[in-house]
C-alpha cells in the first residue's frame, strides 16, 4: 500500500489535504513537524507534503525539517508556510510585511510545461493565506506561477524532487486544487491508488482488539452516526466486550431519547438508559460562557459514565466517537494549531478521570465516516443523520440554560426542521436548526405589545464540515416556519436568519 506522509506545520487544512488525498484512494499519514527521519523511514512514503501554518519562518521555534528528509529520494511538496520554509532551507530569500495574501486569489502559471501544472488553464483562481512571501527563489529552482501581485504561487526543483504550492490546494475554494494534487500523487509519486475504507476497517478492527487487551469497554451513545459507527466498530472487534450506554442529558432535541432507543433496536448492541436530565441541569444553572457550558456538560457526562462504569466489571475504556475536525477546532492537531472553541468529546475531560479514553474515529472526516458506516450495515436513518453536537442544545441555547428555555427551542426546532423537510433541497443540507438568543424584542400579537426572544434560523451545506456555506433557504420554507414559530411558540416573537459562512463563523453559534 502506497502511503503519503504529511508533515503537520500547524496549518488548520493538514487534516483537510490528508482527506483529499485517501479521496483519490491513497494512504495518507499525519505525522508532527519534527518527527525524526527513522520514524518516517519506517512509514516508507512515497511522497512528503510539508503542511502550512500560522507562523513565520523567521519566528525562533518555528517548525522547520531535517536536511536527511531530503536525501530519502522521495517527492517533497510544499504547501503554503511549507513552500516558504523549502524556499529559506534551500537558500532563497522570504520577507514579511508587504504582500499579504487572504482568501481567493488569481495567479498566472508562467510554465505551462511544469509537473504540476501541465494541461491546467493558464490562469485561475486559488485559496491564499499567508503573511510572508518568497521575494527570491533558491538556487536551482524555477518560477512556476505567480499571483495578480507579482508574488511567486508555486515553483519546482525537478533534479532534487522538491515542489512548492504558495496556495492551499486542499480547500474548495481552489480551482483545479485536486488535479494539481492528483498529479502529485500519480505523476511524481507513481502510487497506484489503492487504499480504501475496508482496509481501514479491518486495520482499525485489529487495533481495537489489541489495545482493549481484553477489557470491558463503555460506549457513550448518542443516537448520531459517530458514537454510532464507533461502536459498531468496536463490538466488531471486541463483542459482547463492550456495554453501551444511552444518556439522555436533557439537553436533546424533541422526542431525540425516545427515536435514538427506538433506532438502536435495529442493532445487536448492548444498550443501557440513563436519564440524567436534572443532573446536567443543575450544573449549568446560572452559566451562560460557552467554553464554561462545554467544560461542565463534559465533566458532568465522565461522571455519569463513571457511575455506570463501576456497575460493570473490569470497565477501563471509554469508547467516543470523536473525528478529526473536533480535535482540529480544539487545538489538539498539533504543536502549534490555535484553539477556536472546545469540544465535548476532546476539551470536556476532566484530568481525574478514571477511563481511559478510545477514539477509533479521531482521524476521520464525517464523510468517510458515513462510508464506513455503510460498510458496516448501519441503517440509513443514522448514517444519513444531520450532525448533532456532543453538548446537545446548550450550545444552541445562548445565555443561560433553563428547562423552559430548552423546551422553547425545542419547539421551535422541530417547526423548522419538519417544514424545511418537505423541500427538495433538504436531503442535501448538512445541517438545519434553531438557535434561542438570548435578544429580547418588542412584538405585537392580538393587539397587545409583546416582549420575547428571538430565534435564528441556520441551515448549512457541506463535505466535511470544515468550510461551510448558508444554505439558500426557499422562501415559503422561511414564511412557514417564521409564522408557525410566531403562532404556536410561547415565548418567541421574531425569527431571523443566519446568512453566515464557515469561515469566518462556525456552524454552531457557540
Amino acid at each position: 500500500m502506497d502511503n503519503i506522509i504529511i508533515l503537520d506545520c500547524g496549518s488548520q487544512f493538514t487534516q483537510l489535504i490528508a482527506r483529499r488525498i485517501r479521496e483519490m484512494k491513497v494512504h495518507s499519514e499525519i505525522l508532527p513537524w519534527d518527527t525524526s527521519i527513522d520514524e518516517i523511514k519506517k512509514r516508507t512514503p512515497r511522497g512528503v507534503i510539508i503542511s502550512g501554518g500560522p507562523q513565520s519562518v523567521h519566528d525562533e521555534g518555528s517548525p522547520t525539517v531535517s536536511l536527511d528528509l531530503f536525501d530519502l529520494g522521495v517527492p517533497v511538496l510544499g504547501v503554503c508556510y511549507g513552500m516558504q520554509l523549502l524556499a529559506k532551507i534551500f537558500g532563497g530569500q522570504v520577507e514579511s510585511g508587504a504582500s499579504r495574501e487572504y482568501g481567493r486569489t488569481a495567479i498566472v502559471v508562467k510554465n505551462p510545461e511544469a509537473t504540476l501544472f501541465m494541461g491546467i488553464s493558464e490562469s485561475f483562481e486559488v485559496w491564499m493565506s499567508h503573511g510572508d512571501h518568497i521575494a527570491s527563489l533558491p538556487e536551482g529552482f524555477q518560477l512556476v506561477a505567480v499571483t495578480d501581485k507579482g508574488v511567486p504561487a508555486a515553483f519546482e526543483n525537478r533534479k532534487r524532487k522538491i515542489w512548492g504550492l504558495q496556495f492551499h490546494p486542499e480547500v474548495a475554494h481552489t480551482q483545479n486544487g485536486t488535479a494539481i494534487l492528483s498529479k502529485f500523487l500519480f505523476d511524481v509519486c507513481s502510487c497506484s491508488g489503492d487504499w480504501d475504507l475496508g482496509n481501514w476497517i479491518d486495520t482499525m478492527v485489529a487495533r481495537i482488539h489489541k489495545k482493549t487487551k481484553g477489557c470491558q469497554v463503555i460506549c457513550g451513545l448518542s443516537g448520531g452516526v459517530d458514537s454510532t459507527v464507533a461502536a459498531v466498530l468496536t463490538a466488531k472487534a471486541i463483542g459482547d466486550r463492550l456495554e453501551c450506554i444511552f444518556v439522555n442529558n436533557g439537553l436533546l432535541r424533541h422526542l431525540e431519547a425516545e427515536r435514538v432507543l427506538e433506532r438502536y433496536k435495529a442493532l445487536d448492541l448492548n444498550v443501557h438508559y440513563v436519564d440524567a436530565s436534572h443532573q446536567f441541569l443543575q450544573a449549568l444553572r446560572g452559566v451562560t460562557d460557552p467554553e464554561r457550558k462545554r467544560k461542565i456538560i463534559g465533566e458532568t457526562f465522565i461522571r455519569v459514565f463513571e457511575a455506570e462504569a463501576s456497575k460493570i466489571k473490569d470497565a477501563e475504556w471509554l469508547l467516543q466517537g470523536t473525528l478529526y475536525p473536533d480535535v482540529i477546532e480544539s487545538g489538539h492537531k498539533g504543536k502549534g494549531a490555535s484553539v477556536i472553541k472546545s469540544h465535548h468529546n476532546v476539551g470536556g475531560l476532566p484530568e481525574d478521570m478514571k477511563l481511559k479514553v478510545l477514539e477509533p474515529l479521531r482521524d476521520l472526516f464525517k464523510d468517510e465516516v458515513r462510508a464506513i458506516g455503510r460498510l458496516l450495515s448501519v441503517p440509513p436513518e443514522i448514517v444519513d443523520r444531520q450532525p448533532f453536537p456532543g453538548p446537545g442544545l446548550a450550545v444552541r441555547c445562548l445565555g443561560e440554560v433553563t428547562k423552559e428555555r430548552l423546551d422553547t427551542l425545542r419547539e421551535a426546532d422541530e417547526i423548522f426542521r419538519e417544514e424545511f423537510s418537505k423541500s427538495d433541497i433538504y436531503s442535501s443540507v448538512w445541517q438545519a436548526f434553531c438557535v434561542l438568543l438570548p435578544v429580547r424584542t418588542v412584538g405585537v400579537m392580538g393587539d397587545s405589545r409583546t416582549y420575547s426572544e428571538v430565534v435564528a434560523l441556520r441551515a448549512v451545506e457541506s463535505a466535511d464540515g470544515m468550510t461551510a456555506d448558508w444554505v439558500r433557504v426557499p422562501y415559503d420554507v422561511l414564511d412557514r416556519t417564521a409564522r408557525r414559530i410566531c403562532n404556536t411558540v410561547k415565548g418567541i416573537n421574531r425569527v431571523v436568519l443566519d446568512v453566515t459562512s464557515k469561515p469566518p463563523s462556525t456552524i454552531e453559534w457557540e
